[in-house]
């Protein structure tokens, strides 16, 4: 087991090596092994990917673009990989190679990092890992989703609540997250009199966290940032408070010193959905009413007056099959897609029956503080058992190959199904003529023994 870092590099410029069992020990360890090892593994990953042509990009020419008129309509699924995420990835990845998908994201939110106990760095090598096992080339988008501003925490000490947000910025544009969704719409204030005094702290927040990032990306790479103009489970926007908010952003920026600074890419809006999706008493999902009308409205200013990439729906995964393909026909420019892909996982008929039960009991025993007055057994259930993926993460990790194998079908199908309606299929060439990431080789950690491709046999 014992190799130099260097000759396993070298070993790993085989697609043959890449595609083997070897790359699953190797990334095994970048979760699971001892911290050196942890460190020593990640950095082979992200060398190795950097070699391969799978490398962490930003999407923001490819969204600037599409404002300009220069690409046809499609939405880019940003797809939120937290449970079985090296299975789920490789599904994702290929699907993509299959379809000739260039245009798709891989994203976590800071409230998934903690419960899922995925940190960036772990988070890059395990999308890394799936591309490059699964032979996808090309730039890995992969997104910080609702880096979000606590509310309550900001109401209490503000500066404490930025400094949090801000040391995860840095902690994921050092990992490789080259798109960052800044989500301060949580300090929308509906209660002031004007549309221009309800979004100025979402506005000028937004702006400080725009430079902060600007100021700390890599050289050679423009992060995609994203902000957002209404709280997803909130009030329905509409066009006068896209306007507010960035006419309100645009002076902010212009205000701030360092720069001229490049804004944001593209804009969240709020039209109808939930994150999770409304459970109903029998655990099944109530149906949305998609304000489909707005959504297109949306993204048509955001395009027309501001040369964004257009507006992005969030909480839809669970929306019915027949929606998806509303989304490209109102130009939306990204769909954020989650908590389907738990469900499937979870609810899968081969997950065995007594990790089944585990789960339940811990979920009942670990998070009875959540079940709220009113909810049934299957409502609280639903809506807390995303807590256990971090305490399972190994459990699922270790499941039989043919029961992961089985799950990841039933996702590739998934995935591939998200990829046609959102009209994403054959944006490889688009995706690479826009988007051109840069070779970048991270400073190598203290060598410690890690798995190389003679170890196992290819293909096993």
């Amino acid at each position: 087991m014992t190799n130099a870092p260097e000759a396993t590099l070298r070993r790993f410029q085989s697609p043959a090596a890449r595609q083997s069992a070897a790359l699953d020990e190797l990334v095994r360890q970048a979760v699971f092994g001892a911290p050196e090892e942890r460190e020593q593994a990640r950095w082979l990953i992200w060398e190795i990917g950097q070699q391969a042509g799978v490398r962490p990009a930003s999407i923001h020419e490819l969204y600037l673009a599409r404002g300009r008129g220069e690409v046809q309509p499609f939405t880019t699924p940003a797809m939120n990989i937290r449970v079985l995420s090296y299975d789920s990835a490789r599904a994702v990845f290929r699907a993509a190679k299959r379809l000739d998908v260039g245009a798709l994201i891989c994203e976590i939110a800071r409230s998934e990092i903690g419960y899922t106990e995925q940190r960036p760095a772990e988070y890059v090598a395990v999308m890394t890992a799936a591309a490059l096992r699964e032979g996808f080339t090309g730039p890995l988008f992969i997104q910080g989703d609702h880096v979000q501003v606590n509310a309550k925490k900001y109401a209490v000490d503000a500066e404490s609540e930025l400094q949090a947000i801000r040391t995860l910025i840095e902690e994921e544009l050092h990992a490789g997250f080259y798109n960052i969704d800044v989500d301060t719409s949580t300090l929308v204030d509906l209660s002031q009199a004007t549309l221009d005094a309800q979004q100025r702290v979402n506005y000028e927040r937004a702006a400080d966290l725009t430079k902060f990032i600007r100021d700390r990306e890599p050289e050679g790479v423009t992060v995609s940032v994203g902000a957002e103009i209404g709280e997803v489970g909130g009030k329905n926007s509409d066009v006068h408070e896209l306007k507010a908010f960035m006419d309100g952003y645009v002076r902010a920026l212009a205000r701030l010193e360092g720069g001229p600074y490049t804004g944001i890419s593209k804009i969240s809006v709020q039209t109808g959905t939930s994150h999770g999706g409304v459970v109903l008493p029998d655990g099944s999902i109530a149906k949305v009413q998609l304000d489909l009308d707005a959504l297109k409205a949306l993204s048509a200013d955001a395009r027309s007056r501001y040369r964004l990439g257009g507006a992005v729906q969030h909480g839809a995964s669970t929306l019915p099959p027949d929606a998806f393909g509303h989304f490209p026909k109102c130009e939306a420019i990204e769909i954020h897609l989650a908590t389907n892909f738990q469900n499937i996982v979870f609810d899968h008929p081969k997950l065995p029956a007594e990790l089944r039960r585990e789960l339940q009991e811990w979920v009942r025993a670990e998070c009875k503080d959540e079940w709220k007055k009113g909810d049934t057994e299957e409502q609280f259930y639903y809506k807390s058992r995303k807590k256990a993926i971090g305490p399972f993460k190994r459990r699922m990790w270790d499941l039989p190959a043919e029961v992961r194998a089985a799950i990841a079908a039933d996702l590739e199908k998934t995935f591939a199904f998200l990829f046609e309606q959102l009209r994403v299929t054959g944006t490889r060439a688009i995706t690479d003529r826009y988007v051109k990431p840069p070779l970048q080789s991270h400073a190598q950690p203290r060598p410690v023994a890690v798995a190389a491709p003679d170890d196992l046999e290819a293909g096993e």
